[in-house]
C-alpha cells in the first residue's frame, strides 16, 4: 500500500509568520505544533513541509540561511519527539512561473515520488488561501489553520478548518481510522 502524507505549510503553521523570516533566531514554534506533529508520526504518516520561500529570489536570505533556519526547527522538534520526514521549498520570485510554486504542485508531486505516495490519500494543511488551494490542485484533502492573517474567504476552498495544526492532527487521525475500520479509503 502507498504511503500516506501530511504535508504542512511552514509559516503560520508550524512557525511563527514572521514576514520573509531571514534568521534562525526568528524561527518561533507555534504551541501544540510538536505534539501534533507526534500524533501523525505514531499514526505511521509521513510528515512533509512544503514552503514558498521567495526571499531567497528576492535576495532577503540565502538557501544557506534557510537550512540553518530549517536545522533549528528540526532540532526543536525532535527535542520534543516530533519528526519531520522530508521539507521540499521554493526559492523561486512568483514571477519566475516554475512549478514547485504553492498553489502549483511540483512540491507535493516529487514529494509523491520520492515517498511513494498517493497524493489522493494525502492531506495539505497551511493558514493560506494557496495552502489549500495546492492541496485541491494535487488531489489531496485540503485543512485550512484558522488564524488572524488567514483571507476570508479561503475557507471556501478547504474540506475542512481546524484552529491550530493539534486540530488538525486529530480530524486525519480520527478520518484515517475510520477508513480503515472500514477497509476502504476515502
Amino acid at each position: 500500500m502507498d504511503a500516506i502524507a501530511v504535508f504542512l505549510d511552514r509559516d503560520g503553521t508550524i512557525c511563527k509568520d514572521v514576514h520573509y523570516t531571514k534568521d534562525e533566531r526568528q524561527f518561533e514554534l507555534l504551541p501544540k505544533v510538536a505534539e501534533a506533529i507526534k500524533l501523525l508520526n505514531k499514526a505511521g504518516l509521513k510528515v512533509i513541509v512544503v514552503t514558498n520561500q521567495s526571499g531567497i529570489a528576492r535576495g532577503f536570505f540565502t538557501e544557506e540561511d534557510l537550512q540553518r533556519i530549517h536545522k533549528r526547527m528540526l532540532n526543536e522538534l525532535l527535542k520534543k519527539g516530533a519528526k519531520i520526514d522530508a521539507i521540499y521549498y521554493c526559492p523561486h520570485h512568483p514571477n519566475d512561473n516554475c512549478n514547485c510554486r504553492k498553489p502549483k504542485t511540483g512540491m507535493l508531486r516529487r514529494a509523491a515520488k520520492d515517498f511513494d505516495l498517493d497524493l489522493k490519500r494525502c492531506f495539505m494543511i497551511g493558514d493560506r488561501k494557496v495552502d489549500v488551494e495546492t492541496g485541491r490542485n494535487a488531489g489531496c484533502i485540503s485543512i485550512l489553520i484558522s488564524n488572524s492573517d488567514t483571507e476570508p474567504d479561503a475557507s471556501l476552498y478547504a474540506d475542512y478548518v481546524a484552529n491550530d495544526l493539534h486540530e488538525a492532527a486529530n480530524f486525519i487521525i480520527r478520518k484515517i481510522g475510520c477508513a480503515r475500520r472500514a477497509d476502504a479509503y476515502f
